[in-house]
């Protein structure tokens, strides 16, 4: 089993640096993708041990991954997991992952944070249900925490679908897209660390891009 780890970076360089270098001790192959920081958030990752992609500018979460999704086809991995760069995600969760993988088969396994949200931020955990319910509506099947950007995707995923979006609505774009060409969904639970950090989505502006997804996808 051939898996990457895929890291969407944006003017992360106080946390970076110790994601990458716990990351390293876990996964043979980490890439960073730089969203075109501004605070040495490349150079920190690079001498972490990562493999670093740079953008000049900053052009979207969505974006980011959808670059690190063509790295993974093109270098012949069997699957990704993709995580944040804020030192929210637990690195010691990978194995879950990878054991889930070799398990279930599944096309993506996300890492729920659902079956514990007493740390969750009250708007957080509103968003989260809400997003989720209409995205399983939409799936077709049950996704316990669609917002989750901790995730396993097998790369046959990227070869059966089309992404459009390049902000954070492209997590939920790639669930839907993916359940309706036939791929299983499943799920494993995660830790989620909340610290200082503060999140770079705007629960209005990012759910108000999440129900025009959903307006989206009902002409696929």
């Amino acid at each position: 089993m051939n898996v990457c780890l895929l890291i969407p970076a944006y003017n992360e360089a106080k946390a970076i640096g110790q994601v990458v270098s716990a990351a390293c001790k876990v996964m043979e192959s980490v890439v960073v993708v730089d969203d075109g920081s501004q605070d040495g958030t490349a150079q920190i990752a690079e001498d972490a041990g990562a493999f670093v992609i740079r953008y000049e500018v900053n052009r979207g979460k969505g974006a980011a991954l959808k670059t690190g999704f063509q790295y993974a086809l093109d270098h012949g991995y069997d699957a990704l997991i993709t995580m944040d760069s804020d030192g929210q995600h637990a690195v010691d969760d990978i194995p879950t992952f990878l054991k889930a993988y070799d398990e279930r088969g599944s096309g993506i396994i996300l890492g729920s944070r659902m079956h514990d949200i007493s740390t969750m931020p009250v708007i957080r955990r509103f968003t989260n249900k809400l997003t989720s319910l209409v995205g399983s509506l939409l799936a077709r099947q049950r996704l316990s925490d669609s917002q989750s950007g901790f995730r396993l995707i097998s790369t046959d995923v990227f070869r059966a679908v089309e992404l459009e979006t390049s902000g954070y609505e492209m997590e939920s774009e790639i669930l839907i897209k993916a359940s309706r060409a036939g791929f299983r969904i499943s799920s494993v639970p995660i830790k989620t660390i909340y610290g200082e950090e503060v999140s770079k989505i705007n629960p209005v502006v990012d759910t108000c891009r999440f129900f025009r997804l959903f307006f989206r996808s009902l002409r696929w």
